[in-house]
Parts: structure tokens; C-alpha cells; sequence
């Protein structure tokens, strides 16, 4: 019902767009005054409710990240780092399968320029972006800042493109005015830190069953207990040095808080940067070697005896010191878990905050044992003894954390485009991994510290089972299934050997193309190019479709994925119309001698503008998905149609105009 109810509102809120041009974002430019040679150039824009603009640091196979150019910097002026934005909004995306970083209600972009030539007045540039609701729309914003006089007080100039039209801003200094654009907050508190909280929490739970911590706790509370004159003394102590635990954990993070100070957008080139994604491949493998029991990973002797050595101090400094040795010792066991929050954390372009959110939720769980004996201290009698099952911990820890090295892999080689590391290869080597700890689980492999296993437990087979099962649901996912359990780790449908899906004759398909075409999703075949699409239509006498579309278009794949795959639908756009596909948001290069300016001043140079212009003159609109039913002679059949979730809507909207071609 609920879904039903979307897709009604969806397409009762979006029916409009096929008859309007739609202009989300109203543009204002602004120049700051640092000095008398350095200016920071703001362009602030105002997004309509519903709609939302995307990051200059949207991932690769993500939709399209905003772009930035300045024109004749040369001896003129240099650009000072990065362009700067206001903090942004992160949702996973199961379309693209990659994290999108988009902004709501408004988004302020700086650039910081240092000025070489003193008679410079302007500086002329533009943003593309893409703004999306139900439907996606690629704009243009071309600007004009003009530079205010290298003397005098730390003024500004404002220009406000109130339509955000595309044309050259008119600028207009409207003098000295009082410098007051600061950053824009984040509105809306970031969703999911309960979730983050509690999932690092269970992290630092299961951390304590591991054969260096889970000894240690009825060990230390009897300790605390003993030692104290009184029960209410030594359970304090007990409480005292769990919360110390918790507030090492979170004290690891303040660097991180400092560097973000420094500069917002750190953790947006953690999440993005080839190299470190590499890093923290290379160290989650190491760590996952050293839990199957290759060697252990232990912090420095000298670290670990002087923190032993404070301890032995009286009152609470001795005692933060003893939670500080616990940490230290046992790092071969809780490191690798400390390592997987960290890099979770750091590649969840989350921000410190995050981190910090992690870090807590993982020290509590860690300390949560201590505190809870030390309230409680009848029940230690029944904790279960230490045994091998503490390494068979360990060892499952181990096959997590390769699993999930991979992941960082994969981001970097979709980073660089290798296409090493297809859908299809990650899915294989995670069906192994798991295949792995099931035969693990279930006996079959010993590791070196294991112990003799007479029997399996009931806790031990259980666990198989369900690694087992898991195992299992990866297999089809080499086949073309989606695994929407696991679609934030994998590379994307797109990324894969075969986008069409596995075993299909795509190469006897492609024998038989026309001349210009190719095969798309559902292997339709489709023309890339207008004139040629136009002429095989002619030539087969049937009706012409066109598919305004884009490859980094959430709502495109929707309709494909959901509205094209219906059996119904596929057999029509299969036999009964010409498709015609024009990409909006082509990056190539248009040869030289087919690039113009049009009478706005929009500069058409790559074959996404050409499209995208096309649709907006011949067709009055600029949202994505469009879908257009022409006939012989390019005239329209019935009312374009933009996003329509629903089947039978869009069913009888292609019947309806293949029905008006044939009366022809």
C-alpha cells in the first residue's frame, strides 16, 4: 500500500515537468575581501523544498558532482586550494550502490583566488551541477564576480542571478556592506548516529571475547573488589576504570576533530582517495592474518611497562593507568576491532563526529563487562571459562575483517577505473571467504592456536549454518542478482563483466544492430544519436521514441530497473518503437566545428549540453527521465511523459501513442 501511495504522489507531484522549464536553485554570488590581493569568490544557492544539489565529492558511479571552471586565470589570478562547501547531506544509494553526498534547502561553494594582476576587474566562471527530485535536471550557472578595489576597507559585492537562468549574472556592486556570510549550519542533525552508536557497541562487546581481554575481567573486578576497604569502594573503582576505558577509546579521536577544524574537508578526501583506501586494505588484511594466528600484532614493550609501571600508583591516576596497560596489552586482539570502527568510520565521509560517536559506542562495550561484574559480582561464578572457543572468536573475527578488506579495495580500483576488481570478481572472493568460515565453523579446518575439537556446540553450529546460508545467497549475485542484503558493499551492476547479465548472447545481438545503434539495459536496442535514430525509424515505419536520459540519473535507472523490466512494457519498446537515447550528461568533447554559444550565452561544447539544449528548445522542458512518442515527421504523438513509476500509467501512455501512429 505504501508503495502504491509513492508512486501515486510521485508522479501527481511530477506530471508537470513535461510542460516547463524547471529552475530549482536560485544563484547569489558574493566577493569577500581578505586582503588587497586575496578574495574569496561565495556563490550561495537557495534550493527549492524536495529538491537537492550534489557534492562536488560525490563518489565515481555516484550521480553527477558539481563542477567548477575559471576562465583566464592566467597571469590574471591563481585559484588558492580547493573550492570549499557547507557541510552536506550522505544516503547510500541502492540504484548506484555507492554513498551520495547532496544538499537540501541550500549550499554555499568558496573559492579562496589570490589576484597577480592589479588591474583585474572580474573574473568570470560557472558550476555545473545536478539538481534532482523525482525528476534530475543538469544546469549551468554562469557568473561574474567583480573584484572591488585593491584599497580601501574589507568590502563586498553582491550579484543575485535571481532565476539562476544559465545567462551571465549581471553583477552589481552595491557597496561597503557588512561582512557576514558565515557557513551555513547543518540544519538537520545527521541521521543514524543511534545506529552507528549501538553497531560499535556490540564491535566492543564482542571485542571482550577474545583471549586477551575475556580472562582479564573477573580477574580485574575481584581486584577492585578485594582491595577496596568496602564493597561500595571497590565497585566504584571497578565503574571508575570502565569509564576510563571509554574515555581512551574517545580521546583517540580528538586529532581528528583538530584536522577537520582545519580543514571540513578531510574526511570527504579520506572517503574518496585511491591511496588511502589501499591503506586501509593492506592494514585490514594484515590484521585479519594475524587473528587466523600468523603472528601477533603487539604495541612497543617500553609503552606497555610504563603504563604498568603508573598503575601501581594509588587512587584514580593508578587506575586510569591500569585501564591504559589493558588497552596496550591486549592491541593484538581489540586492534584489529579499533582498526574496523576507524576505517569504517573514516571512509563513511561521516565527519569526526562520527568517529567520535564510534569510538565511544566501541569503549563502552568494551568497558561494559567491567562495570557490569563489578554491580553484580555473584555472577561471575557463572561467565564461561576461558577455553579454545575464545580463539574460535578470534578466527571468525578474522574472516569479518578480510571480508570486509575488500570493500576498501574495491573503492580504490572504481577510484583509479581499473575494472580489476569487477562485481562479479568481489562477489567471488567474498563466496570464498565465507565458504571458508563455514567449513571452519563445521571442523573441516584448523588454524594454528585452535584446540582439539572432540564436538561442535550447539552456539558453534548454529553459526555455520548461518555462514553457510549466507554463502549460499551470494551465489546468484555472479549471475546479475542484485544481493540487496549486502548492496552497500559490492561495486555497483554497472561495474561488471557482464552489465547485461551472465549468458547473455550479447555478441550474436550485437551482429545484428543497425548502423548506429547499441545495445541497452534488457539488451533494447537503442540509437545514441537523434538524425540516425530518425532515419531508421523511417526505414522500418514505425514510431519514434526518445529517452531523455543520463547515466548518473537516479530516476532513469528506476524506470528501467522497474518499469521497462515488466514483461508488458519490454515487449512493446522491443518491437513496436524506435528508441532513441540522448544522454544529458555526456561529458565527450563535441567535435570542433558542431560547438556554439547559444543566444544566452551557454557555451554547448560536450554532447550533454547538446542534448540537454535540444530538449529544453524543442521540447520546453529540463527535467530527467523525459520520454517523447514522435511520429514520421517529429511531430508528437501525446504528452511527454517525465518519471512514472507506475506500470499501467506508463503502459497506457506508450499503447496511446503507437495507437495514434497506426490511424496515421
Amino acid at each position: 500500500m505504501k508503495k502504491v501511495l509513492f508512486f501515486l504522489l510521485s508522479f501527481l507531484a511530477f506530471a508537470n515537468l513535461s510542460a516547463q522549464i524547471v529552475k530549482p536553485v536560485k544563484w547569489s554570488t558574493t566577493v569577500e575581501k581578505l586582503s588587497d590581493s586575496e578574495f574569496n569568490l561565495v556563490m550561495e544557492g537557495k534550493i527549492d523544498e524536495g529538491w537537492h544539489v550534489y557534492s562536488q565529492f560525490t563518489p565515481a558511479d555516484g550521480p553527477l558532482p558539481a563542477e567548477f571552471t575559471f576562465k583566464n586565470a592566467k597571469d590574471n589570478y591563481e585559484l588558492v586550494g580547493k573550492v570549499k562547501e557547507s557541510p552536506y547531506k550522505k544516503e547510500f544509494s541502492d540504484i548506484f550502490g555507492v554513498d551520495e553526498y547532496f544538499f537540501e534547502k541550500s549550499v554555499t561553494f568558496t573559492q579562496k583566488v589570490k589576484i597577480l594582476n592589479a588591474k583585474l576587474t572580474s573574473i568570470k566562471g560557472k558550476i555545473d551541477y545536478q539538481v534532482c527530485k523525482q525528476a534530475c535536471i543538469n544546469d549551468v550557472m554562469q557568473f561574474t564576480f567583480t573584484i572591488p578595489a585593491t584599497e580601501g576597507s574589507s568590502d563586498t559585492a553582491k550579484s543575485i542571478d535571481t532565476i539562476a537562468s544559465g545567462k551571465p549574472a549581471a553583477n552589481t556592486n552595491i557597496g561597503p556592506l557588512v561582512k557576514a556570510l558565515a557557513e551555513t549550519p547543518l540544519k538537520e542533525e545527521k541521521k543514524g548516529l543511534l545506529t552507528i552508536f549501538i553497531l560499535a557497541l556490540i564491535g566492543g562487546i564482542a571485542a571482550t571475547f577474545t583471549p586477551c581481554v575475556y580472562p582479564m575481567i573477573p580477574m580485574t573486578v575481584s581486584f577492585f573488589l578485594k582491595q577496596s576497604k568496602n564493597p561500595s569502594r571497590g565497585r566504584f573503582n571497578a565503574i571508575f576504570y570502565g569509564a576510563c576505558i571509554v574515555f581512551i577509546c574517545f580521546a583517540l579521536t580528538i586529532p581528528f576533530h583538530i584536522f577537520e577544524g582545519i580543514s571540513r574537508d578531510i574526511f570527504s578526501e579520506i572517503s574518496t582517495n585511491v591511496y588511502v583506501n589501499i591503506f586501509f586494505f593492506f592494514i585490514f588484511t594484515v590484521f585479519a592474518i594475524s587473528f587466523f594466528g600468523a603472528f601477533e600484532i603487539t604495541m612497543p614493550g617500553k609503552l606497555s611497562n610504563r603504563a604498568d609501571n603508573a598503575s601501581n600508583k594509588e587512587g584514580l591516576v593508578g587506575i586510569f593507568f591500569m585501564a591504559l596497560t589493558l588497552i596496550i596489552v591486549s592491541f593484538s586482539c581489540i586492534g584489529p576491532a579499533l582498526g574496523l570502527v576507524f576505517g569504517t568510520s573514516l571512509n563513511s565521509d561521516g565527519g569526526a563526529t562520527i568517529l567520535s560517536i564510534a569510538m565511544l559506542g566501541f569503549g563502552f562495550g568494551l568497558a561494559l563487562p567491567f562495570m557490569f561484574f563489578a554491580l553484580a559480582p555473584a555472577l561471575l561464578g557463572n561467565m564461561p571459562k576461558s577455553g579454545g572457543w575464545l580463539n574460535t572468536v578470534k578466527v571468525v573475527f578474522g574472516f569479518v575483517e578480510l571480508a570486509l578488506a575488500f570493500k576498501f579495495l574495491s573503492n580504490a580500483d572504481i577510484g583509479l577505473d581499473l575494472h580489476w576488481l569487477h562485481r562479479e570478481v568481489f562477489i567471488a572472493i567474498w563466496i570464498a571467504i565465507f565458504a571458508a568460515l563455514s567449513l571452519y565453523l563445521f571442523g573441516k579446518i584448523t588454524l594454528p592456536h585452535d584446540s582439539p575439537l572432540a564436538h561442535i556446540s550447539v552456539g558453534r553450529l548454529l553459526l555455520a549454518i548461518s555462514s553457510l546460508a549466507f554463502t549460499v545467497y551470494l551465489i546468484p549475485g555472479l549471475w546479475g542478482a542484485p544481493l540487496k542484503l549486502i548492496s552497500a558493499f559490492p561495486p555497483p551492476q554497472t561495474y561488471s563483466e557482464s552489465p547485461q547479465g551472465f549468458g547473455s548472447k550479447t555478441s550474436e545481438l550485437k551482429e545484428d544492430l543497425p548502423l548506429g545503434a547499441e545495445l541497452t539495459v534488457h539488451n533494447l536496442v537503442s540509437f545514441t544519436d537523434y538524425k540516425m535514430g530518425v532515419e531508421y525509424a523511417k526505414k522500418v515505419n514505425k514510431p519514434i521514441m526518445i529517452d531523455f536520459t543520463g547515466k548518473q540519473c537516479v530516476n532513469c535507472r528506476l524506470m528501467e530497473n522497474n518499469v521497462w523490466s515488466d514483461e508488458k512494457v519490454l515487449k512493446i519498446m522491443k518491437n513496436d518503437v524506435v528508441l532513441i537515447s540522448l544522454y544529458g550528461d555526456d561529458k565527450k568533447e563535441l567535435p570542433q566545428n558542431e560547438q556554439y554559444v547559444t543566444k544566452e550565452g551557454k557555451e554547448i561544447n560536450t554532447i550533454g549540453k547538446k542534448w540537454s539544449e535540444f530538449q529544453i528548445t524543442r521540447f520546453n522542458n529540463n527535467s530527467r527521465p523525459l520520454y517523447v512518442l514522435l511520429d514520421l515527421n517529429e511531430k508528437e504523438l501525446n504528452t511527454p511523459v517525465a518519471y512514472t513509476p507506475d506500470i499501467s500509467d506508463y503502459l497506457v501512455w506508450l499503447k496511446d501513442g503507437i495507437s495514434k501512429f497506426n490511424k496515421k
